[in-house]
């Protein structure tokens, strides 16, 4: 990387998107009609992916044809280094499934450890694909909403996740850690906890950790590897490096047999894992990106933190989460008295772009998420904007 410097100037800096057919610019500005609108909703960062990605696209690219490409030991290696180096996680080869993506993962995982009817627990409010990856496939979702606390931390209800395990409601477990879109790191004891209760009454555990990457200072990332021998754990590049266009995943599962039931899965289903320019940019990512994401790992703490100054001094009547994890901000805007309709359309009339709560179950009424992956001045003009309406 040339001695590159990945601090506040390069990530200010961020890079122009909009032209190149991304989701996020131009898939909103196509549906919105409104040249003005800033968007702060789906997960995907406005910060150019680090030079070590691009140079391995570049080498791709140089190759001339693009034929049939497999995955093999050098993906899953480079993946189980970089778990160990950043996350202390120790992955042997032969755990690692390679897929296209994470959701896929989850619709996978309900294919292949339920059957038809069986009830599937999630900790809710929950990334909304956890819902599709469940009913689409003929399943029952099981809502164990999350608790929030005086100090506006999310927290699991173990005794209702248990009661839910225990009536035979529930068959399986999937989590989303750290959770999206509350913002937690989830500490060992909390995971122990949900891994006993999954032991105790055969439920499969399946773990979605694409935000690994992100748990902000003082917190750590835990794995569920760390915690639970049978658990499958689906985990990405995609998010860290800001690639998820090229499609490219991971599933993680140490127990033979889960493991062969996944990939029978895909076999049957036709899922398979090969996309040349994917596979080069998942092991440039996991090989020599370490700097830049420190970087990014500075800043976005400082987009948090700014955020939550704004907040206090302009917005008092949105209550901003806590944020240990990921870098999409869950706010609380229930004390403004508006019906959800009118929370949206107020951001709309200001040109902000958010995600709306309700994308994440009926327990996100009255809620927004904000995406601060972006310059810090594209989220100051965000907020400056959002603080008119928000009143």
């Amino acid at each position: 990387m040339d001695g590159q410097r990945f601090d506040k100037a390069y990530f200010d800096a961020g890079i122009p998107r909009v032209g190149t057919n991304c989701e996020k610019w131009d898939g909103m500005a196509a549906r919105c009609g409104d040249p003005e609108m800033i968007p702060m909703w789906v997960a995907d960062m406005d910060f150019p992916s680090p030079p070590a990605i691009a140079q391995a696209l570049a080498r791709v690219a140089a190759q001339g044809t693009w034929g049939y490409t497999i995955s093999g030991e050098a993906d899953a290696k480079a993946l189980c280094a970089y778990w160990a180096r950043r996350h202390g996680v120790t992955i042997a080869p032969e755990a690692v499934t390679m897929g296209p993506c994470v959701v896929t993962g989850l619709k996978l995982c309900v294919r292949a450890l339920t059957k038809p009817g069986d009830g599937v627990l999630i900790t809710t409010p929950v990334y909304g694909p956890f819902y599709a990856a469940i009913r689409s496939n003929g399943r029952a979702v099981v809502e164990s909403p999350l608790e929030q606390g005086e100090d506006g931390v999310w927290r699991m209800n173990l005794k209702d996740m248990e009661a839910k395990l225990a009536s035979g409601e529930a068959k399986a477990v999937m989590l989303c850690s750290p959770h999206n879109p509350c913002g937690r790191a989830w500490t060992r004891e909390e995971l122990e906890g949900a891994a006993r209760l999954c032991e105790a009454y055969g439920a499969p555990l399946v773990v979605d950790e694409i935000h690994a990457d992100f748990v902000l200072p003082p917190r750590e990332h835990v794995s569920i590897l760390s915690v639970a021998k049978d658990a499958v754990m689906l985990c990405a590049a995609s998010k860290t490096f800001n690639v998820a266009g090229l499609q490219q995943s991971a599933y993680v599962c140490r127990n033979e047999a889960i493991r062969k039931a996944i990939r029978d899965e895909m076999n049957a289903a036709g899922v398979v894992s090969g996309n040349a320019f994917a596979l080069a940019a998942t092991r440039a990512a996991y090989t020599d990106c370490d700097a830049w994401l420190d970087g990014l790992l500075d800043y976005l703490a400082g987009n948090r933190d700014a955020v939550a100054e704004f907040a206090k001094a302009r917005m008092p009547k949105v209550r901003v989460t806590p944020l240990e994890a990921t870098y999409l901000m869950w706010l609380d805007c229930r004390a403004l008295g508006l019906e959800q309709e009118e929370l949206l359309s107020r951001l709309s009339a200001a040109h902000v772009c958010v995600t709306d709560g309700l994308f994440f179950g009926e327990g996100g009424r009255g809620f927004i998420r904000l995406n601060i992956g972006c310059p810090r001045a594209q989220l100051e003009r965000a907020l400056e904007q959002m603080a008119a309406v928000l009143i």
